[in-house]
């Protein structure tokens, strides 16, 4: 029977992610979306019983540019989804893809500690994860 090497949520997720406040307005998120080379943006917690959100750039297509709202007068707070499913790190990446199919989601926050450590998606667990030599 080989032991087959399990790969976690960790080994594969991305380190890079912006985390802005509920009222950040859609301009400035797309901006620090930007900067920081992201395709998704954590919504803070407001207090320690709080969960995080998620902003999604298809989120800000569907809900501003399509209807033609004002980014500059739109806050994330008001497009975000929240509470943002989020993963463990020390989750197998197979089950998030489960989670991921389940839910109808691409990408979610990697909480460690009730912290954000990253951001996985399904091709990081594709391009990440799959085939590993190690």
């Amino acid at each position: 029977m080989s032991a087959e090497k399990v790969v976690k949520v960790r080994d594969v997720m991305m380190n890079t992610y912006a985390i802005v406040e509920g009222l950040t307005t859609v301009a400035e998120a797309v901006e620090i979306a930007k900067q920081r080379q992201v395709k998704a943006l954590i919504v803070n917690k407001r207090h320690d019983d709080d969960e995080y959100g998620i902003v999604l750039m298809n989120d800000i297509a569907k809900k501003v540019l399509a209807i033609n709202r004002s980014p500059q007068r739109t806050n994330v707070y008001e497009i975000m989804t929240k509470p943002a499913l989020s993963v463990s790190a020390t989750m197998d990446v197979r089950y998030c893809a489960r989670l991921f199919e389940r839910f109808g989601i691409s990408r979610a926050p990697v909480i460690e500690n009730g912290q954000v450590l990253g951001m996985v998606s399904y091709n990081n667990i594709v391009l990440n994860g799959m085939l590993r030599d190690d």
